[in-house]
């Protein structure tokens, strides 16, 4: 399966010695649960945003220091691409900014949270299951680092996966597209130098809440199982 990585963004100079830019961290996420997936990366965040949504079998787009409401000609440039995906029915994949970005373009709303950062483990359950859910269990336990929420979502718009502090946290759009706030293709160590990087815009309560969480299970494989379903059922047909 061939899967354009649209990047929109740098991993932080400072930690890409040890953890790299998120190109590698996706793909060696990926790898860890046996996919065959080939990757081609588009660095959107300079501008280079695909021009032939067809010429491979599905997209995902990463996370981003940005907001998708910032006044920055590659996020218009992207939103639009994602419209095109739609009409044409073409599988896309958002992460974190990358799940706000689909809410926006098919025409939902994304602001601050009031509550400020999400940061750590996040914990959700599923509300809504899907055949490509496979593995099937009720909850979902995954790596976030956002301040930015999807509050309202386009009407193709489906829950699959909510928690008390993020009620929008995986949806479906009608079987074409997926977004999921959370950040599979993090590991702990990287979670934990990220919220050390970011020490001086982050709650200190939060960060330490962050650091303790970090010890519970993760399904991040089984979210990585999940969306490589939800791309193969698109590429299969």
């Amino acid at each position: 399966m061939k899967i354009g990585l649209l990047q929109c963004d740098d991993v932080a100079e400072a930690l890409q010695p040890r953890h790299g830019n998120y190109p590698h961290l996706f793909q060696q996420a990926f790898s860890q649960v046996g996919s065959e997936v080939e990757w081609q990366v588009f660095r959107c965040h300079d501008g280079e945003i695909p021009q032939q949504i067809n010429e491979l079998d599905g997209w995902v787009i990463s996370g981003s220091r940005h907001g998708v409401y910032d006044n920055l000609p590659w996020i218009d440039e992207l939103g639009a691409f994602i419209r095109q995906c739609w009409q044409q029915r073409r599988p896309v994949v958002g992460i974190c900014f990358g799940h706000q970005l689909l809410a926006q373009a098919l025409g939902g709303t994304v602001k601050p949270h009031p509550q400020g950062w999400g940061i750590g483990v996040s914990f959700n359950q599923i509300v809504e299951s899907r055949a490509w859910m496979q593995p099937s269990q009720d909850g979902l336990e995954i790596l976030v680092s956002h301040q930015d929420q999807v509050v309202n979502l386009p009407s193709m718009g489906q829950v699959l996966a909510a928690s008390q502090f993020c009620r929008n946290y995986m949806v479906e759009y009608d079987g074409v597209m997926l977004g999921i706030q959370g950040h599979p293709e993090f590991t702990r160590d990287y979670a934990r130098d990220l919220m050390q990087y970011r020490q001086s815009v982050l709650p200190p309560n939060r960060v330490r809440e962050a650091l303790h969480s970090l010890s519970a299970p993760l399904d991040d494989r089984l979210v990585l199982a999940w969306i490589v379903n939800f791309l193969s059922q698109h590429h299969l047909r």
